[in-house]
C-alpha cells in the first residue's frame, strides 16, 4: 500500500486534492489508521483517479464526476470524450494563435499611422477567369472567422478536382460577398480551370467577370497581417478620387508552405471614379 504522499505522487496530484476528495467521498483511501488518521493507498485506485483528473480535464464538475464514475463510464467512452476535448482545445488554440497575430498586426498599423504608403498599389484591369469554386459560410469579415473556414475548402476542392481528372490553370484565388438578407460573409475557394460546368462534378464551374479598374497591390507575409495592405488601398483609393465597389479579391500568387511567412498574395479590389452625389433630400 502506499502512503498518501507516495500516491500522490504516482498520481501526479496534490496531497490537498487527494485530502478533498476523500472528504467529499469521490476517492477514499483503502485503508484509514483509526489512530493516527494516516491515509493509505492501493495501486488499483489510481484507475479510479486517473478516471477523476481525466473528467475534471473534459470540464465537469466534481458532482458530475462521481454520477459519471458511478454509472461506471467504459475506458472506451473516456478515450473518445478525451479525444473531443482534446480537439476542442486545440481549436481554441488555433483561434487565439490568430487573434494574436490580428492584434500585432493591428499594433504594427498603429506605429505605422501618418505613413502608410499607397505608392505600392496599381491600378489595372483585371480579366475575367472562370474557375471551379465551394463555398461556406463565415460568421464575420475577419481572419479569425474566415481561416478556420477557407482553409478546409481548398483541401476539399483539391480533392474533388483530382477525382474528377480537372487540373487548375492557374493560382489559387478567393473572393467574398455579405450573406444575403444575414450575418456573415459567403466565402469563395476557388481555383482557375479549362473545363465546361457539369452537373455530375462535386464543385460548381462559374465565370468571375472583369474588373475592369481594381486597386491592386501585393501583399508578403500571413494572411492574419492582411489588414495593413486592405487599408494601403483604402487611403489610395480615397486620395486619388476613387470609391470602392466591394471586397477585394485574393489571388495567392506564392504559396510554397502552411507557415504563411514567405507567401505572396495579390488583393484587387474593384473601385470606380467617384462622382457627383445626388443632393441629399
Amino acid at each position: 500500500m502506499f502512503t498518501i504522499g507516495d500516491f500522490a505522487w504516482h498520481g501526479r496530484v496534490s496531497v490537498r486534492m487527494l485530502r478533498h476528495y476523500d472528504a467529499i467521498g469521490l476517492l477514499r483511501p483503502a485503508r484509514t489508521d483509526p489512530r493516527t488518521g494516516y491515509r493509505w493507498y492501493e495501486a488499483a485506485q489510481l484507475t479510479r483517479l486517473n478516471r477523476v483528473v481525466a473528467l475534471r480535464d473534459l470540464g465537469f464538475t466534481l458532482q458530475q464526476v462521481a454520477v459519471l464514475l458511478d454509472e461506471q463510464v467504459s475506458a472506451e467512452e473516456l478515450n473518445g470524450m478525451l479525444r473531443l476535448r482534446r480537439a476542442e482545445l486545440a481549436d481554441r488554440v488555433a483561434a487565439d494563435t490568430r487573434r494574436l497575430a490580428g492584434v500585432a498586426a493591428r499594433l504594427r498599423m498603429i506605429e505605422r499611422e501618418g505613413r502608410m504608403p499607397t505608392e505600392e498599389v496599381v491600378l489595372k484591369n483585371v480579366p475575367a477567369v472562370r474557375v471551379a469554386e465551394l463555398t461556406g459560410i463565415a460568421a464575420k469579415d475577419t481572419n479569425e472567422d474566415i481561416g478556420p473556414v477557407i482553409e478546409p475548402l481548398y483541401d476539399e476542392l483539391e480533392r474533388r478536382l483530382a477525382a474528377a481528372g480537372v487540373a487548375p490553370t492557374g493560382p489559387a484565388l478567393a473572393y467574398y460577398e455579405p450573406v444575403p438578407d444575414g450575418e456573415g460573409v459567403v466565402v469563395h475557394a476557388a481555383l482557375p480551370v479549362a473545363v465546361e460546368p457539369d452537373e455530375t462534378y462535386g464543385f460548381a464551374v462559374v465565370d468571375l467577370p472583369a474588373l475592369e479598374s481594381a486597386a491592386t497591390v501585393v501583399h508578403h507575409g500571413p494572411m492574419d497581417h492582411i489588414v495593413s495592405s486592405l487599408q494601403a488601398i483604402a487611403r489610395w483609393t480615397e486620395t486619388n478620387g476613387y470609391r470602392s465597389l466591394g471586397m477585394a479579391r485574393e489571388v495567392y500568387l506564392e504559396c510554397p508552405g502552411e507557415d504563411q511567412t514567405d507567401w505572396v498574395t495579390e488583393l484587387q479590389e474593384p473601385v470606380a471614379p467617384t462622382g457627383p452625389r445626388p443632393a441629399a433630400r
